[in-house]
């Protein structure tokens, strides 16, 4: 075994303009900012204000600003049905954060089952583990029984609306259905014509672990009570789910006409919060008609925070239903998503995942510039508690932690280091959030949440490290999620997240203004830690354990993605990084889906857009092993919403990255995809990014500051270039070379960067150049 070096400085890479300085008379090159004709040089490598001649003012021409256009371009993403989908991912799916349907048959009957399931609903008895005891349970379904057999659908799920319409045809006449999730209310709407009928039946499901189809419950594990039925004075059913743990869970539904309105409550401790809560809903809700005006003018008003289009028909619609699939799964001050999200199936992860789910599901709502969507942060600001509680007493009084699994309140004990147990899932769950600080910018999130969290949780680590004879700080034994073999020590899982937990904290304590007693430990930490151990194949798992069997995670490679502490701007690293990949890759056999979307990404941190964009449509290969499926959702032994949504990221890092404190536009685009738009994406440092790519050439960007964070803009635009800010003065820039620029951007100001003549400045979708079907079973 070699040990790796240790985190150095980006060695520059030599520009394209020689590291010349540009003033007002030099010719074009690429990359080079046109400086002002007339005005003050800046200092030395400053280029002043640049732009040309009078100031000019100009804005963007948002073609999507109409409902119109929202809905005709959302149109051409929707997920069609002409065969009636007999499995649970190839049907619809609805959701409001807490409230989860799906749509497809019922198994062995002639059915339609709406499928009933809350975020909310788990037992309360940690002493059975997260898989028993605290896990996510079930609440039931609808079915719509038709008279006739049923012999065709055409069905539509809207994007733009979040609804569900279309028709079933029987054997006796057809019944025309729409159907919504909104504010807690399953909501639906069926006519009859012909011979058919409506016919609504509630289905309560065992208040029982998913987990009990393929295992026998815990030793003391108790069944909960059967649930009960009533019905209230003004008609509304009712299904009333008591637990033996404590809370209740509760069903209220009611049919008034052509409508059916259900609702689900869920409490804990209280024996009875949840009935009032269910009926409570359901009054709010007096019609569809009442609920669907509330719910399109949410969705309508969320769709517009941002907009991506690219040419690939079927990746640009599965990238618009993962925004959709999100913000049905997520809403900020909810429950963290499960495994499953909102819809609950058979599955041997009924829970919370933190040791790699948790943490691909929420990147994608960075750059679609949806922080409303982020209840990983608000879980983890108000689990704070819980967090101390999970590592053992001797460390609560300063340290915090989580296992593997949980609930969604975060309750799952951690175990220590030396004893080969998985340590490090908070530190990088904090990653997240720390994310989502650098979205937005947010001092208080910083201040309030990430720093206090993340110092508790690096301290854990900081009882445990202990010096070699070769003067380093060793960490003893880890699990490097899921690797088979555990090392000795210096697992890379647990070193990368150490690094970026000590350097973040010295950071964020000089930028929150805090005299920390801590962070001269940090420091040291940071000078003296262990290399991460490589060998010839790259990083290891660990100190004397080689990567040596394929493995779906790449928690050994966290270093490289999603930290950058190792990254391709260091060329001294560069082969290392490359060979990494390519080991965790020849090694096959363990690969799941989200290990491709993990490899795309890695190499669209590389800039090689068309290998990155070879990984990812191996997710979307029927022949793969653990393939996409037909709308969209993910399998393996039970459903896994992370790996479609990590797809979507590996999207995002191919049109925009944020890394290392510099705005890469067009890092990684596909030579294939010619044209592409984008508009409001957010990156780190709370800026608003809109770019247009056409003929395989960047013809604008336009980066708007939300905090006055300072801006280094990295390109690929040739020749010379003007940099204006909104009003049309010149913008003060800097050549710092790699095709990069620093840009003094006040705080809610734009500027506009183009080479040559002002180009049209339109924001519009793009052509469609490679058709591909639609999402569903069309």
């Amino acid at each position: 075994m070699t040990s790796h070096p240790e985190k150095r400085s980006p060695v520059p890479r030599r520009s394209v303009l020689g590291g010349a300085l540009v003033g007002a008379a030099v010719a074009a090159l690429p990359g080079t900012a046109r400086a002002a004709q007339s005005g003050p040089a800046g200092p030395s490598g400053d280029n002043g204000p640049a732009g040309v001649g009078a100031a000019l003012p100009w804005k963007l021409r948002d073609t999507m600003t109409s409902d119109p256009a929202w809905e005709g371009f959302l149109h051409g993403q929707d997920l069609v049905w002409t065969r009636l989908p007999t499995l649970w991912y190839e049907g619809p799916f609805l959701g409001d954060g807490l409230l989860g349907s799906m749509v497809y048959r019922e198994p062995d009957a002639n059915r339609i089952r709406f499928t009933v399931q809350h975020g909310r609903v788990q037992d309360h008895r940690p002493e059975f583990g997260s898989g028993w005891g605290t896990c996510r349970l079930p609440v039931g379904h609808l079915t719509l029984d038709p008279v006739g057999t049923i012999t065709a659908v055409d069905w539509r799920l809207s994007l733009w609306n979040a609804e569900l319409t279309g028709t079933v045809t029987t054997t006796a006449g057809t019944l025309t259905l729409s159907a919504l999730v909104h504010d807690g209310v399953f909501a639906a709407r069926v006519t009859a014509a012909g011979g058919e009928e409506v016919t609504w039946t509630f289905h309560p499901e065992e208040a029982v672990s998913p987990r009990h189809i393929s295992e026998a419950p815990p030793a003391g594990y108790t069944a909960n009570p059967p649930w009960t039925t009533a019905t209230t004075a003004d008609g509304t059913a009712q299904v009333l789910q008591p637990l033996t743990g404590g809370g209740q869970t509760a069903t209220s539904y009611r049919r008034a006409g052509e409508d059916l309105l259900l609702s689900v409550g869920h409490s804990f401790p209280s024996p009875s919060a949840a009935e009032a809560d269910s009926l409570r809903n359901l009054r709010r809700a007096p019609s569809y008609d009442a609920l669907r005006r509330r719910h399109t003018r949410w969705w309508h008003a969320f769709y517009r925070k941002s907009f991506v289009s690219f040419p690939d028909q079927r990746l640009q619609s599965f990238h618009w239903i993962q925004l959709y699939k999100v913000a049905c799964a997520s809403r900020a001050g909810g429950p963290v998503m499960a495994t499953s999200g909102p819809w609950l199936e058979p599955t041997p992860w009924p829970a919370v995942w933190w040791n790699l789910n948790v943490q691909l599901e929420y990147w994608l709502i960075q750059g679609f510039n949806h922080p409303e969507l982020d209840s990983l942060t608000s879980t983890l600001r108000q689990s704070r508690e819980q967090l101390a509680v999970n590592v053992p007493a001797a460390y609560r009084s300063d340290s915090s932690g989580i296992g593997r699994s949980s609930d969604m309140f975060a309750n799952r004990a951690v175990g220590e280091p030396g004893t080969g147990a998985e340590t490090g899932d908070l530190t990088w769950a904090l990653h997240n959030v720390w994310l989502s600080y650098r979205h937005s910018m947010d001092r208080s999130l910083l201040r309030d949440t990430v720093y206090p969290v993340l110092r508790r949780a690096i301290n854990y680590y900081l009882h445990f490290l202990t010096p070699g004879s070769d003067g380093r700080l060793h960490l003893p034994s880890t699990l490097s999620p899921e690797y088979p073999v555990v090392p000795p020590q210096d697992t890379n899982y647990d070193l990368a997240l150490i690094r970026w937990g000590c350097q973040t904290l010295v950071e964020s304590a000089q930028l929150l203004g805090i005299d920390d007693t801590l962070k001269p430990r940090w420091q040291e930490v940071l000078a003296r830690l262990t290399p991460y151990p490589v060998d010839d194949n790259g990083f290891m798992i660990g100190a004397e354990t080689p990567y040596a069997q394929s493995h779906r995670h790449y928690s050994h490679l966290l270093m490289v993605y999603p930290l950058y502490l190792v990254n391709w701007d260091q060329p001294e690293h560069r082969d290392l990084i490359t060979k990494s990949v390519q080991r965790w890759h020849a090694l096959t056999g363990a690969h799941r889906g989200y290990s491709y979307t993990g490899a795309a990404s890695m190499y669209a941190m590389t800039g090689d857009g068309d290998t990155a964009i070879g990984y990812l449509r191996k997710f979307f290969d029927p022949g793969t092993r653990y393939p996409c499926r037909a709308n969209t959702h993910y399998t393996e032994a039970g459903p896994v919403i992370e790996t479609p949504l990590s797809a979507s990221q590996s999207l995002h890092d191919m049109f925009c990255q944020s890394w290392g404190g510099v705005v890469r536009v067009f890092p990684a685009v596909p030579s294939a995809w010619k044209d592409v738009t984008l508009h409001n994406f957010r990156t780190q440092g709370a800026f608003l990014v809109s770019a247009v790519r056409k003929a395989g050439a960047t013809r604008f960007v336009r980066v708007r500051s939300l905090a006055g964070e300072p801006l280094r803009l990295r390109h690929d635009l040739s020749g010379l270039l003007t940099v204006v800010l909104d009003d049309g003065t010149p913008a003060r820039t800097r050549d710092l070379g790699d095709g990069t620029l620093a840009i003094d951007l006040p705080k809610d100001r734009e500027v506009l960067v183009h080479p040559g003549s002002r180009p049209d400045l339109v924001i519009a979708p793009v052509a469609v150049g490679e058709p591909g079907p639609a999402w569903g079973l069309p």
